[in-house]
């Protein structure tokens, strides 16, 4: 799905204007050491290599959302073991004009069953890469998946 229906009813009441929305990214990991995979996925909207992510839906706590977007991205069921970095995003606007800004919930996931497949549409690959050779991602990406993939109990941040 990729408008959930409560921004779309919001997108009627303020039209275009800037909204504040909760995302998560799933940086979800199988296998240990020289063997450990990560779930990629390719976004249908700009080609680029990512882990998954989503929106939170209003009262959905944020690692509900981020195993939820998993399944229903990649079909791969996974449980969040540890949240990894809060940030907030830069201001966006989408090609019909939407303006938004995410904070961003990066959790730490790990694989539970299921082979990967562009499950909704919003992809048009979801895969394992070894977590030595991953595909070129953007540098913000690469931040998400570093903290996901790190060995830290606490989370991240930035001042």
């Amino acid at each position: 799905m990729p408008t959930p229906d409560f921004v779309l009813s919001l997108r009627e009441k303020i039209g275009t204007d800037l909204l504040w929305l909760t995302g998560v990214t799933a940086v979800v990991t199988r296998g240990e050491g020289a063997e450990r995979e990560l779930l990629v996925v390719r976004r249908a909207d700009s080609g680029r290599y990512t882990p998954v992510t989503g929106i939170v839906d209003p009262g959905e706590e944020p690692a509900v959302a981020a195993e939820r977007e998993v399944l229903e991205e990649a079909d791969v069921v996974a449980v969040a073991e540890r949240l990894a970095f809060v940030q907030t995003l830069p201001p966006m606007t989408y090609e019909n004009g939407d303006r938004a800004q995410y904070m961003d919930l990066v959790f730490a996931c790990r694989w539970v069953s299921g082979d990967p497949f562009p499950a909704d549409g919003e992809n048009t690959e979801a895969f394992w890469a070894p977590v030595s050779s991953l595909p070129a991602m953007s540098e913000d990406m690469q931040r998400r998946v570093e903290a996901g993939l790190a060995d830290e109990v606490a989370a991240r941040f930035r001042r």
